[in-house]
């Protein structure tokens, strides 16, 4: 499914727009947490720690809902539901990275034990909001 073109300007890499991401808890209750992202083609690449809550989420129940907000105006967003299509840990460490440079200009600070591992999300529905 293609990203709605009005938004395609949430996804570049100078906005640093923030996505919200939900995952459903195994009592059923909803998680969120706002997160980096970028795209690969049709996706929406996340990145994590193995361990966390949003990752165990992810792997159980791999439907998720996400949020994209515009940072210059923040009633104009991308409601986004989708699923996980895969996950690795290959490149994982060098896509944290990039992801750290697009947010905070810098390397990302590894902390010793971390295992990253990326989320390629398939986008099922959008809805538009502005």
């Amino acid at each position: 499914m293609k990203f709605p073109e009005k938004y395609l300007d949430l996804l570049k890499d100078e906005t640093k727009a923030y996505l919200f991401l939900a995952t459903t808890m195994p009592d059923g209750s909803p998680q969120v947490t706002p997160i980096w992202f970028n795209t690969e083609g049709e996706y929406i690449l996340i990145n994590t720690n193995e361990g966390r809550v949003k990752d165990r989420n992810m792997k159980a129940r791999p439907r998720v809902a996400m949020v994209i907000q515009d940072p210059s105006t923040p009633y104009r967003y991308l409601q986004v539901r989708g699923e996980v299509a895969e996950y690795t840990r290959e490149g994982a460490d060098e896509h944290i990275n990039q992801l750290s440079f697009k947010y905070d200009n810098r390397p990302f600070n590894h902390r010793k034990g971390q295992r990253r591992i990326i989320y390629k999300i398939r986008p099922l529905h959008f809805d538009q909001h502005n």
